[in-house]
This record gives C-alpha cells, sequence and structure tokens, in this order.
C-alpha cells in the first residue's frame, strides 16, 4: 500500500509543479504536503479507517482554488477547488478509482474554515484536522505574518498588542489573528489525535504572543 500511494503522491506533485500557482508561500506544495503528513499520521493515530488514497488526493488538490483573505468570494474557495479537482481526477488522472471521487470532493469543500461545511466522512473530518494544524504552532506562525505583509496589515497593535482592553481585529493586526480564530481551532477538531497536537501547537502560540508583548514593552527580563 505504501509504494502504491507513493506512486499517486509523485504523479500529484509532479502535476502541482508543472501546472500549479506556487507563487502563494503559505498554499504552496509544501503546504500541501505537509497537510498529507499530518492527515496520514491522524488517521493511523486514530486506527486507519479513513481511505488514504482519498486522503492523499484531498491533501495535495485541497487549496486548488485559494482566493485571497480579503477576496469577496474567499468562502467559496473550497467548494471552487471541490469542482475543479473532480474535473482534474476524471480528464488527467483517469486510473483514479471513480469510486473515490465524490470522497475527495467532499473533504475538499468540508475542509476550510470559512466555507462552514459540516465534514461527515471520516476523510472530510481528517482533511480539517490536519489543515487546521497548519494554521498552529511555528508554521502557523509564521503563515499568519506572511499572509499579513500580503494584504498590508500591521504586525500588532502598539499599545495593546494582545487585547486586554480592546476588541481584537485581524484585519488591521496580524497577532489580532491569533485571538480571532486560531486559538479557538483546538476545541474544533474532529478527532482526538488532532486536537492533541492542536492543544500543544496552540500553546506555542500564545508563549510566542507573550514573547511579543515582552519585547514591545521593552521588557528584557532585567
Amino acid at each position: 500500500m505504501d509504494n502504491f500511494l507513493a506512486g499517486w503522491e509523485m504523479r500529484f506533485a509532479a502535476y502541482i509543479r508543472e501546472h500549479g500557482d506556487l507563487t502563494d508561500g503559505s498554499h504552496d506544495l509544501g503546504h500541501f504536503q505537509r497537510v498529507w503528513k499530518a492527515a496520514r499520521f491522524i488517521n493511523r493515530e486514530e486506527g486507519g479507517g479513513a481511505d488514504e488514497l482519498v486522503l492523499l488526493a484531498a491533501a495535495y488538490f485541497h487549496d486548488w482554488v485559494s482566493l485571497p483573505k480579503n477576496h469577496p468570494q474567499r468562502r467559496e474557495s473550497s467548494r471552487l477547488s471541490a469542482e475543479r479537482v473532480v474535473e482534474l481526477l476524471g480528464a488527467v488522472f483517469t486510473e483514479f478509482p471513480a469510486d473515490k471521487v465524490e470522497g475527495v470532493r467532499h473533504a475538499i469543500h468540508a475542509h476550510s474554515f470559512s466555507a462552514g461545511v459540516e465534514a461527515v466522512t471520516p476523510e472530510a473530518k481528517i482533511l480539517q484536522d490536519a489543515d487546521r494544524l497548519e494554521a498552529l504552532g511555528a508554521i502557523g506562525a509564521a503563515r499568519t505574518f506572511y499572509i499579513a505583509g500580503q494584504l498590508n496589515q500591521q504586525l500588532f497593535e502598539g499599545s495593546d498588542p494582545l487585547a486586554a482592553h480592546r476588541a481584537p481585529d485581524d484585519r488591521r493586526y496580524a497577532l489580532d489573528h491569533f485571538q480571532v480564530k486560531l486559538l479557538k481551532l483546538p476545541a474544533m477538531m474532529n478527532t482526538a489525535a488532532g486536537r492533541r497536537l492542536a492543544e500543544k501547537n496552540a500553546e506555542w502560540l500564545r508563549l510566542f504572543a507573550r514573547k511579543m508583548e515582552e519585547e514591545i514593552r521593552g521588557d528584557w527580563g532585567r
């Protein structure tokens, strides 16, 4: 089975390298590969009940359409990705099992936080967890500030960076995104394994935010 999956992974990666839009560093091939690794780990921690070929295809193409965060149709990204990937599997990867295409479509459509689609299959639940893990920990912090740079946002609100006395606003301040979205993710995980990993990485984000606050205050541990 591992060789079978490795063969498909090589084909998917090669196609993305040739035809994908890899200019967005937060949704590049590395992102797809990490989501696949996380999805496979979660599946095996949960007993291996999900279809790994469905997971592999969904992980590699879940952001095939990724509209910018400030795009008015941002919520449609996962639906558009799902529709395009169904076409792709039928037209390019013709040996892909037809009975697995719907599973890939649903997993991709449901993975997005903003789409608000309920994940009802094991594959969709695991993909959702794996993708959300990318928003936490060191990579999550890096992606947050990378995207904020793309949107010309400020790094933080200098007088109250952790929003202790104001409403957090992640449309203006990158650090506020931790409170608005990222630190809420552990409670939203579908699987026990995903929740365990998310809680660990969320704690790292809290430490990072506190360290930023110390540096903003000029607290050098004197």
